[in-house]
């Protein structure tokens, strides 16, 4: 009888089925070491209910064949065979009757294939930490480009504003709301989304159907009729802002990783709101402000066939992952997991049936675990962490500062230099060039700096070497020598060219900032990345709306270059905060219940 060999810290009751019998064996005997055979191919399938881990151990004709391992190991009706077979005989009757098995095998592959790529909670075939370079960089595309969504139709409309009000016959105070509500929406939406995703331990599936909801309100807003059918749309686009890329960064990428796949995710996310206006200006001039929003259209169909056909199914359940991910080679399992019980695991696997060719061992091992009901809202307890808190509040202090900026940077333009549509979307370019190399510099020197800093200890990292060298330059200085070099060239008449200066500055420190704290907090709660991220991006698209509907009012009543004295403020304010947080953050997270990264 062959057992699998796994290591728990935690007692279980097991049950060993082999040729349709069954019977109990203890755990003790499912900690041994499975005997050499050589009979027939074999696999084990260790099953928990919630969350649920299926550990595959390969046999030695398995180990360089694991893609053809789930192909067949789990064919209804199919015998799994993994050795080579040959047929003698031959005939016409043979050929038609091979000819028609081969095309009733491809229809049941097209089958399953469309079945996994339509599943609500997909198989994981493997810890996603041992993805192929290949198709993790397939991944980080992916995310970059789904990261730039909410960002790019942020700001692509900026350029038609003033077409858009003439159109609508809208009021100064609806166009604002359109730009306002849009932000704020955008911080809410993710709350929903990383709720379902850590309470159903699912990411692919979320990303399409976000997908789907915004490709039908974009069709909308480009529709749109009045100003208030178009303010709810937006919100409807908004809303389904794709938060949790944070957490499938923290699935697949190493603590020592992270930092330069989040810069390479901040890229698409700052490169957005940048590029939105120079594609936007050109669309608005050459065919009107509601083809930008057709634009937004295939976008976003593009988008869902990318995810679709290319996006692997990543949650990682880290006490599970972790324990097979240190315990057992990888070269001798192949984890997979499923949501499945004891009760029901035969009917969800799907396993072939027995046959004298294969034999099959599956140990069903229970534990007693209990998953809390689904509360939306369970993001916003992360904020009350102190170190969370104080994080989130100058990441939301930076971003709203770009942000303003860029909603009153089309007005300011064109009453202080004149500039039309197609000009004011070209401005944003330098702007686009010091957010994406901000993005790739923190991102370096981000894990270059967290590597260092653990070699010094011995190997123990800890969560607040993310909080590196690069942040304080660019937020101390960086940030608010930009936006006061921005505000105070416009107001004392001087060329374009000091204003477009001074906010590349700024964006490129607002990147050494905006990758160091969003990277801390991912790695100062493990395992609750998405949830953690979607809390924080709350706040900043909150502190977004509220700056950037309250600067246009403060403008008009004292002018721009008081305005970026105090964002400039706010900053430095923030900043102070996370020095806090370098200084005594082990201790907060100690005191709240979170034990220091290893």
């Amino acid at each position: 009888m062959s057992t699998p060999h796994s290591v728990f810290h935690e007692e279980k009751t097991a049950v060993e089925y082999e040729d349709v019998a069954l019977e109990p064996i203890t755990s003790a005997d499912s900690q041994q070491q499975p005997p050499a055979s050589t009979d027939a191919p074999h696999h084990t399938v260790i099953i928990t209910p919630s969350p649920s881990i299926l550990s595959i151990p390969i046999d030695e004709h398995g180990n360089m064949r694991r893609s053809l391992l789930l192909k067949n190991a789990f064919q209804i009706g199919t015998p799994y065979d993994d050795s080579s077979t040959t047929g003698g005989g031959g005939g016409s009757g043979s050929s038609r009757q091979h000819s028609s098995s081969t095309s009733s095998c491809c229809h049941a592959q097209v089958m399953r294939y469309m079945k996994s790529k339509m599943a609500f909670r997909a198989q994981v075939a493997d810890d996603p930490r041992l993805f192929s370079p290949n198709k993790k960089r397939l991944i980080l595309a992916a995310l970059a480009l789904g990261a730039s969504l909410n960002g790019f139709c942020s700001t692509v409309y900026f350029p038609g504003i003033p077409d858009i009000q003439a159109d609508l016959n809208a009021s100064d105070i609806e166009i604002t709301l359109v730009s306002s509500l849009f932000i704020l929406f955008g911080g809410i939406g993710p709350i929903f989304w990383a709720s379902m995703s850590d309470y159903y331990y699912i990411r692919r599936f979320l990303y399409l159907v976000a997908l789907l909801i915004f490709i039908a309100a974009s069709i909308g807003c480009a529709l749109a009729n009045s100003a208030s059918v178009l303010i709810v749309l937006r919100c409807i686009q908004s809303i389904v802002t794709m938060s949790v890329g944070a957490g499938t960064v923290a699935d697949c990428w190493q603590m020592t990783e992270r930092g330069s796949a989040f810069s390479f995710l901040f890229v698409g996310q700052f490169l957005g709101p940048l590029i939105g206006p120079i594609i936007g200006g050109g669309i608005t001039t050459a065919s009107g402000w509601r083809s930008v929003f057709w634009v937004c259209t295939g976008y976003g169909v593009f988008l869902f066939v990318f995810f679709f056909l290319f996006f692997p199914e990543t949650y990682r359940l880290d006490h599970r992952w972790d324990q097979h991910f240190t315990e057992l080679p990888s070269q001798s399992t192949l984890p997979v997991v499923a949501m499945v019980t004891a009760d029901d695991a035969s009917s969800q696997l799907d396993l072939p049936p027995l046959t004298a060719t294969t034999s099959r061992t599956l140990t069903i091992v229970t534990t007693a675990t209990h998953q809390q009901g689904f509360n939306p809202l369970k993001s916003f307890v992360m904020l009350k962490y102190a170190f969370v808190c104080f994080v989130a509040i100058e990441i939301g202090f930076c971003f709203g500062t770009m942000f303003t900026l860029e909603t009153l940077i089309p007005d300011l333009y064109f009453v202080n230099y004149g500039f039309d549509s197609w000009q004011t979307g070209l401005s944003f370019i330098g702007a686009g060039l010091g957010n994406v190399l901000g993005s790739i510099v923190s991102g370096r020197l981000s894990d270059y700096l967290l590597i260092r800093s653990s070699k010094q200890r011995g190997g123990i990292s800890k969560a607040e070497d993310r909080l590196t060298l690069n942040a304080w330059p660019g937020g101390f200085i960086l940030i608010p020598l930009g936006v006061l070099l921005f505000g105070w060239s416009i107001m004392a008449g001087f060329s374009v060219w000091p204003a477009i200066i001074g906010f590349s500055i700024l964006c490129f420190g607002m990147s050494q900032v905006y990758t160091a704290g969003s990277a801390y907090l991912v790695d100062s709660i493990p395992g609750k990345g998405a949830s953690v991220t979607a809390a924080c991006n709350f706040f900043r698209m909150t502190m977004a709306a509220i700056l950037s509907f309250v600067s246009p009012i403060m403008g008009s009543a004292l002018s721009i270059g008081y305005v970026c004295i105090l964002l400039a403020s706010l900053n430095i304010l923030g900043m102070s905060l996370l020095v806090f947080i370098k200084l005594k953050g082990i201790h907060m997270r100690r005191q709240a219940g979170f034990a220091q990264a290893k």
